[in-house]
């Protein structure tokens, strides 16, 4: 009787989409917690209202917020910097869609690390891309000091989100601030360097060196409410220039300064009527399978996030593992593109046809990502997978439309890049909590490491050197093919329930909806 397989290399089958899903609302709700009770109530004692609840009272009465990244961070740092510190997100503020960028002082006091850095940065992209105006809601004690090599020389670091203030402003992208909390060193450049400021009495402050900074530098002994305060700084210094009682009148008094902004921000409305799919999107939880070596029809999962249900498929009968057609959500008009299998040299050539058709009818694109990479193998290789996987490489590369991401299951190797992966500049890209992504598959990864080694040993391969080896392989990347893992590092835009699918692509799509596009000829190539 043979043994069974060992613990070293069994695989690991996931747990079901509605335990997945129950593990992801536990998380979201922790975050949201902030530093925890104790940091709450000392929050809350100062008279400060929490960064959460601050949005709900800044954003128009039932509309939505689609927060950002909020698992930044996540696992990282032994979990004491939830969400990153930082909440960021696009909701309707006097009728306008906004970014809004939100330090949480309940977290290691609004500090930055590498982690807030890249979401803070992400969120200016985003608000830069779509011409939306960033509110700042700053309560923030600058770079956190025993990261600061992760946070403060390099381009993409602290310093880059000055930039990208200044650069918005001069684009006419307004960048407004209300300052509830210490804004010190590099935090007092985001009310310094925005276009309007409004101080809370009492607890807004702005200074580039706090009262230890400046005793240490010039030996000079100062309060920091006569150093940087919030009256002080309006009516002496002028950086500020509206000073309110209370956090609610700061609040009331950015959505004035919003509602005066002009047009800019106006969300256009759908070109045709949005309806519902017929069918149900809480089926996908049954639908779609948490082992990724399952397959199933994509089709299944098109027809639950569209209008009506109803998909013009695009050459359905060549190329079938790339599903490609025409469908509407929430009334916008969309190209979707998805994997229902390998990419064949037929499928590259179909996806690089369809994409160059949307770019010229002016279509955004929608990228539902399943895939475990294009085919590998001698006949592959001799039928010009290479050139042919290239071409739609360019074709993702070179599209003028909006082109939106979803990783609703494995996101391996080259597939990734040819279905407009991070690396390709889509306007957002969101993960389901099923998705992996990595190089390659953890069982793909082990098999070739280990074979290397034995190729290297020439025959003397030691059997429990090649078992730990094939153990830490697998272990690393289920580790690091993780969505959490993921998402932490802002690989993503977020993690979403299956379910929420076609309201945040609606979302998304509406924000490009109205703008200007270049409509130069371009041919379709056949390739």
């Amino acid at each position: 009787m043979s043994a069974g397989p060992t613990s070293e290399t069994r695989t690991i089958v996931p747990p079901p989409l509605t335990e997945m899903l129950a593990t992801l609302r536990a998380r979201h709700a922790l975050v949201a917690n902030g530093g925890g009770a104790g940091m709450r109530e000392r929050h809350e004692t100062r008279g400060k209202i929490m960064v959460r609840e601050r949005i709900d009272l800044l954003l128009d009465a039932q509309t939505p917020f689609l927060e950002l990244s909020p698992l930044a961070a996540w696992g990282l740092y032994g979990n004491e910097v939830p969400g990153a510190g930082i909440v960021t997100g696009i909701g309707v503020v006097s009728g306008r869609a906004c970014m809004l960028i939100a330090n949480d002082a309940t977290v290691k006091g609004g500090s930055f690390f590498a982690e807030t850095v890249r979401k803070h940065l992400r969120a200016q992209e985003i608000a830069e891309e779509h011409r939306l105006p960033c509110l700042y809601l700053v309560d923030c004690g600058g770079a956190f000091l025993p990261e600061q090599d992760r946070v403060f020389p390099d381009r993409d670091h602290f310093g880059g989100s000055f930039y990208n203030q200044c650069r918005m402003s001069a684009a006419g992208i307004p960048q407004i601030s209300l300052v509830f909390g210490g804004c010190t060193a590099g935090g007092a450049y985001i009310p310094a360097l925005s276009d309007e400021v409004i101080m809370v009495k009492g607890t807004g402050r702005i200074h580039l060196g706090a009262p230890p900074i400046v005793k240490a530098a010039i030996h000079e002994i100062v309060d920091g409410e006569t150093l940087g305060g919030a009256e002080m700084h309006t009516q002496v210094s002028g950086v500020s220039d509206h000073l309110v009682e209370t956090e609610m009148e700061g609040l009331a008094k950015l959505r004035e300064i919003v509602g005066s902004l002009g047009e800019i921000g106006r969300l256009g409305p759908s070109p045709y009527p949005s309806v519902p799919p017929r069918l149900d999107a809480a089926e996908l939880e049954q639908i779609v399978p948490t082992d990724l070596r399952r397959p199933y029809d994509v089709r299944e999962v098109i027809a639950r996030i569209v209008d009506d249900c109803s998909f013009n498929a695009f050459k359905p009968d060549y190329g079938a593992t790339l599903v490609t057609g025409f469908a509407r959500i929430h009334g916008y008009a969309v190209g979707i593109i998805a994997n229902n299998g390998v990419l064949f040299s037929e499928s590259a050539l179909k996806g690089a046809h369809f994409i160059e058709l949307c770019d010229q009818r002016q279509i955004p694109l929608i990228f539902l990502q399943n895939i475990t990479g294009f085919m590998v193998g001698t006949a592959a290789e001799r039928g010009g997978i290479a050139k042919h996987s290239a071409k739609l490489v360019y074709a993702v590369s070179n599209a003028r439309v909006p082109k939106y991401t979803v990783l609703i299951g494995g996101s391996y190797g080259a597939g990734n890049y040819g279905m407009c992966g991070r690396g390709f500049r889509p306007r957002f890209l969101f993960s389901w909590p099923n998705a992996r992504i990595a190089t390659m598959s953890p069982e793909v990864a082990a098999n070739v490491v280990t074979e290397l080694r034995r190729q290297s040993l020439k025959g003397a391969a030691d059997k429990a050197a090649i078992a730990d080896l094939d153990r830490r392989t697998r272990a690393q990347f289920e580790e690091q093919s993780d969505p959490y893992y993921a998402t932490a590092r802002l690989w993503d835009d977020g993690i979403i329930e299956p379910a929420q699918t076609r309201d945040v692509l609606g979302l998304c799509l509406s924000l490009a909806a109205g703008e200007a596009r270049d409509t130069s000829p371009r041919p379709v190539y056949r390739m």
